[in-house]
Order: structure tokens, then sequence, then C-alpha cells
């Protein structure tokens, strides 16, 4: 996908405290957004998107927490396109793409690129200026 994130017109930002009860949060904001922004929670890439963000946050909250307290959740979406991102302040930088096929991480990771391939999505890793934290970004088409 080529769509340019910044030209989404829908767009909502979410900051929690990189603890546990930050998935179910998150997850319910999208909900809310999505519903707002005229997206059917019954849309076939709705479930998939809410799995893939959920995974993310965990991620956050479980690895990241250490160095980042707190994980902030972006939410976009514009004609034909749901796209959302992961930020927290820890310098990992995950090989995403390497998950799938086996020379990276397995388990979350795993499931978020697995996932995001069969939607036809994409996703990418983008480092803080300051090399201090990351954003992780998915893209699924609508």
């Amino acid at each position: 996908m080529s769509t340019q994130l910044e030209t989404l017109p829908h767009r909502h930002v979410l900051t929690l405290p990189s603890e546990p009860s930050a998935v179910r949060a998150a997850r319910e904001t999208a909900e809310k957004a999505l519903v707002e922004w005229g997206i059917g929670l019954r849309h076939s890439t709705v479930d998939p998107a809410l799995l893939i963000l959920g995974e993310l946050v965990t991620n956050s909250v479980r690895h990241a927490a250490v160095l980042s307290p707190t994980v902030t959740v972006i939410y976009a979406a514009g004609p034909g396109c749901l796209a959302f991102a992961v930020h927290d302040r820890h310098p990992y930088q995950p090989r995403l793409y390497g998950t799938v096929t086996g020379t990276g991480t397995s388990g979350g990771l795993a499931t978020v690129m697995e996932l995001t391939l069969a939607l036809g999505g994409t996703a990418v890793v983008r480092p803080d200026a300051d090399g201090g934290g990351k954003t992780i970004w998915i893209t699924l088409p609508l």
C-alpha cells in the first residue's frame, strides 16, 4: 500500500501508562474511533486489526515498560485504508518481516505479520529521531 499516512482524514492519538490495562483501553478506543469514522465493526478487516493492535500494545507493555512508562497509539483512517501505530521509548527495533520467514522472533510479532500480510497490508518500524524509541506502523486496506 502506498497510502501517505499524513493525508488520512481521520486521526486519533491515545497515550496510556505502560501497564496491562493499556491493551483493553487501546482496543476499546479503536472500536469507538472506527464507529465514529463510519467503519462498521463487522467489516472483515476490523477483528484482525484489533488483534494486531492488541499484540503490539502487549509487546510494548511487556518488553518496553522498563524504559517507557507510557505507550502511545495513533489511529488513522481514510477511504479504503485503516492505519495504526504503537510507539514506545525502548530503543530495540524488531525485524518485522523476519518473523514470517523464520529468521526473526516468533510469537506475537509473527502473528502480527501473518495477519498484516494476509490482509494485504504493510508494516514498518520507524525509529525516533534520537534512537531512543520506535513506532510500529500497520496499514491495512478496507
